[in-house]
């Protein structure tokens, strides 16, 4: 259908995007990504096609090519205004031309411009990245192939516009995906799984370090793609060496040999059985209206298990924001079970009606409060959308690192690698994607068990290499290590050993007074032609701690950070947020006749909420509707180009992308409105969550009628077996401790802290007849649970 906003739809205006192939590689905890864009001009003009679409926030983009007939054109990697100009050049001259450049508002984000297809041509864009792949709360490495591009709120009066994103039903979306893998590993892959359909896993040699899998035929591209890679025994340390370059001048970043040392620390069951009983717990949960339905439903039972979870003697608050926010304290309060009822009435409350997803001012309130002497402040951010000022955000949770810890939650398609994954870098806390079947609960629950873990202290690295030899660490400090959570430093390593085949790097640290000590030795002659994927992720990483610090400075010093960092750039062939691929077919013998027409190309997406987008109504309401925004470059009918665009009509700069947004209160209007569509009648309670909701601040539980229900009995029943000295509450905490363990022991992650609350209540009540209860409770339960079992 026809869209008000003149949208170009499939039945009048053919999409010049045909097919994608991608191709992943992963060796150990490293993935190397090709993508093949493969398109084709049905129209009978010449053809501009901008594309924007999703990439892995850390992931270093390090290759850039276009064949055109058999025409091969490589791009390169140049500071970005000059990148414009020449492709604004080349379209006006009549030459084919093709730009690759990140968001300046996002490092997940990236727009291709193809410029001047011939009517009838075909062309093949070839990109290339690498990334590291975050491990999961299970082990798990976990690759995603972003599908989905969600609309990001911009805050209301900031600078912009935005590129057009057109959105069509996944069910329509003309162009193919194929997809394939490659891993690999010192040591066996045990499995991989996917949230959509795989061929069979096939592995390639006996030892099964090496296998390959695909995605069945027929899969749609209508969500992402997520792979989870789990081997054996893969928590062991790295250190691996990479030779440099040899085209490269020695000294330089790619001519020197670069050293990834990979981190899993384990401590030991002493320090981690044992949890803090202190600390300030702010959660910032988002209620866009996008998180109506299962998702707020899903979310209120986290708040419920986070809530009953919390150690007594600490303190908390809940936030929701949206284009507004809200918090149920003015300030944190200590946990008692008043304060608890208070919190959990406002939880059952709560709706996703707030807005847009204006996460910068509650996080601005949030660390105007003053931090509690004592209560180290632990903030847990959830979200399912992506921001237009992903760097600002990330940059003002930086700015406040001393003073708390960050622990970030995406939740579905198309949540914000970088805004996830960059809040819990500069926070020192900890990352999870809930997508899919996953439950919320057990990810957030491993969090909160990081959270309660003692932090690491006296962290220190020190090298130990021959007199020739220098170190250049590229990596930032690490201020943060968790149990299972991997932790990776790049350093380059400066001249040459003429005796010594060997370094060694050892790192120290402190956890709740116990030392624990690392050491790793590396070769210093590693293999050749390596594929330079550790030294790109090396330069990532230092370009990316440069623009930190280009930001901060605000353009000071001259600019000498920037020269520093689009030298980087353009020397590793990484991009950045100054930089942009640029590729311009000069071979061309024939040259373009005629205006270009400006396709943007459909990308599959969850429609999410109607707002106003530059005086434009957006639709509102069904899927199948779809919108757009103006031309970011301002061309306007009948202008003349420099290269197709009418710099002027934005005073004479190219706008940043992509902000697909509303403004203000239009948004919110609309989100509102979104979030009163069909609402779901209530559904009877989980018995696990009644259970769950019953338990007091104190860990105990109440004899009544309640939890008679939930165990599944009835009030008659539950008196009748209980022994006669038996205090009531201490009988009524051990049957609900006998029933978890019995029926709910796959959730186990999920009520560990409760269970260990409730033991503890248990122990203080010096209560005689436990192991007396514990056998009634087994009787009345039908189960064999051991009273050891239960931790009494």
């Amino acid at each position: 259908m026809m869209n008000r906003c003149g949208l170009l739809t499939l039945q009048k205006e053919p999409v010049p995007l045909k097919s994608i192939e991608v191709e992943l590689e992963v060796r150990d905890h490293v993935a190397t990504v090709v993508s093949t864009l493969n398109y084709e001009n049905k129209e009978n003009k010449p053809l501009e096609a901008v594309v924007v679409f999703p990439l892995p926030g850390d992931a270093a983009v390090c290759h850039f090519s276009a064949k055109i007939g058999q025409t091969q054109i490589v791009a390169e990697v140049k500071e970005k205004q000059k990148a414009r100009e020449e492709y604004d050049d080349a379209l006006s001259s009549g030459q084919q031309a093709f730009l690759l450049e990140e968001s300046d508002q996002s490092p997940d984000i990236f727009s291709l411009s193809v410029g001047s297809l011939p009517p009838g041509e075909s062309a093949s864009i070839r990109l290339e990245y690498v990334t590291e792949l975050a491990v999961q709360a299970d082990d798990g490495l976990r690759f995603c192939l972003p599908a989905v591009l969600n609309p990001r709120y911009q805050p209301q009066g900031s600078e912009g516009a935005g590129v057009q994103v057109t959105s069509v039903p996944a069910s329509l979306v003309p162009y193919s995906l194929s997809f394939s893998a490659r891993v690999s590993s010192p040591r066996p892959i045990s499995k991989v799984e996917s949230n959509c359909s795989l061929d069979p896993l096939q592995y390639l040699n006996t030892d099964q370090t090496q296998a390959t899998v695909k995605l069945a035929a027929g899969h749609k591209f209508d969500r992402d793609v997520e792979l989870l890679i789990y081997y054996k025994d893969a928590h062991q340390p790295t250190a691996v060496v990479e030779a440099g370059q040899a085209s490269a001048e020695r000294g330089s970043l790619m001519g020197d040999p670069v050293v990834m040392v990979s981190l899993y620390p384990e401590f030991p069951q002493s320090v981690t059985s044992s949890v803090a009983s202190c600390g300030e717990f702010v959660l910032l949960m988002d209620r866009s209206g996008s998180m109506s339905n299962t998702r707020i439903s899903s979310a209120k039972d986290t708040l419920l298990l986070l809530l009953k979870s919390l150690p007594m003697g600490c303190y908390f608050n809940i936030y929701g924001f949206g284009s507004r926010y809200e918090h149920i304290f003015p300030k944190s309060v200590e946990y008692t079970q008043q304060t608890m009822e208070e919190a959990l009435k406002s939880v059952e409350q709560i709706q996703a009606n707030l807005g847009g997803t204006a996460i910068l001012e509650p996080l601005k309130h949030i660390y105007s409060q003053p931090c509690i002497p004592s209560q180290p402040r632990q903030l847990f951010v959830f979200t399912d959308g992506e921001v237009g000022n992903t760097k600002e955000v990330i940059d003002l949770v930086k700015k406040n690192s001393d003073s708390h810890r960050c622990f970030s939650f995406g939740i579905g398609e198309g949540a914000s690698s970088a805004l996830i994954n960059g809040m819990a870098k500069e926070g020192g806390g900890h990352a999870q994607f809930i997508t899919g079947t996953d439950r919320m609960q057990a990810k957030v629950m491993q969090s909160l068990r990081f959270a309660l873990q003692p932090t690491v202290v006296d962290f220190s690295v020190t090298w130990d290499l021959p007199k020739e030899v220098s170190v250049t660490v590229l990596s930032p400090p690490i201020t943060a290590l968790f149990q299972g959570q991997r932790s990776l430093i790049y350093a380059q390593l400066t001249g040459q050993s003429s005796e010594a085949a060997e370094g060694c790097v050892t790192v120290k640290y402190s956890l709740a007074g116990h030392p624990s000590e690392n050491q790793l030795h590396f070769s210093l002659r590693p293999a050749e032609d390596t594929g330079l994927t550790v030294h790109r992720l090396g330069a990532r990483t230092l370009i990316r701690s440069l623009e930190l610090e280009e930001r901060e400075s605000r353009g000071q010093q001259d600019g000498e950070v920037k020269k520093k960092l689009v030298r980087l750039s353009v020397q590793s062939g990484v991009s950045s947020s100054f930089t942009a691929f640029i590729a311009v077919n000069k071979d061309n013998s024939r040259v373009i006749q005629g205006p270009l027409v400006r396709r943007n190309i459909p990308t599959p997406m969850t429609l999410r909420f109607g707002s106003v987008l530059h005086g434009h109504p957006r639709m509102i309401g069904s899927p199948m509707e779809m919108c757009s925004i103006p031309d970011p470059y301002g061309k306007k009918q009948g202008n003349p180009r420099r290269g197709g665009y009418a710099k002027k009509a934005h005073g004479g700069q190219r706008l940043s992308y992509p902000t697909l947004c509303g403004q203000g209160e239009q948004t919110a209007a609309a989100d509102h409105l979104n979030a009163r569509i069909a609402l779901p009648k209530q559904l009877p309670r989980d018995p696990f969550m009644h259970l769950v909701s019953l338990q007091k601040a104190s860990g105990s539980w109440l004899l009544d009628p309640d939890l008679a229900t939930a165990l599944g009995k009835t009030s008659e029943q539950v008196e009748k077996i209980k022994p006669r000295t038996a205090n009531s509450e201490v009988w009524a905490t051990i049957l609900a401790l006998v029933w978890l363990h019995a029926f709910k022991v796959d959730a186990k992650d999920e009520w560990e802290f409760l269970a260990m609350k409730a033991a503890s209540w248990i122990h203080a009540q010096n209560a005689p007849c436990v192991s007396e209860c514990v056998e009634s409770g087994n009787v009345l339960l039908g189960c064999g649970i051991k009273k050891e079992d239960l931790g009494l």
